[in-house]
């Protein structure tokens, strides 16, 4: 590794987050556009995140709300199934052979 590190004042390191914040992209990308190690990032975003500014739409949450929605489709796939099975149960049962 070369020897220079960079410095940033509190001033940059608010505003980084906050762009962060505003943003739809992942932290790496936003690295890359601020020639900020996305380590480094990460440990801002730790340290002076603001939760009122967080989009409704962060990449974090679309992925969650993305997995949440994939376990309710398999919930609801496994619930119709169940329900079939009981209704051809409850005709089997209820029409007594002669």
């Amino acid at each position: 590794m070369s020897g220079i590190r960079k410095s940033y004042n509190e001033e940059f390191k608010r505003q980084a987050v906050q762009y962060i914040q505003e943003q739809t992209k992942t932290v790496a990308e936003l690295a890359l556009e601020l020639d900020v190690p996305a380590k480094t990032l990460h440990r801002w975003l730790g340290k002076y995140r603001q939760f009122q500014s967080e989009p409704v739409a962060s990449p974090e949450k679309v992925r969650e709300l993305e997995r949440q929605l994939k376990e309710r489709d398999q919930q609801l796939a496994d619930l119709t199934e169940e329900m079939a099975i009981l209704k051809k149960a409850v005709h089997i049962f209820s029409n007594p052979k002669n």
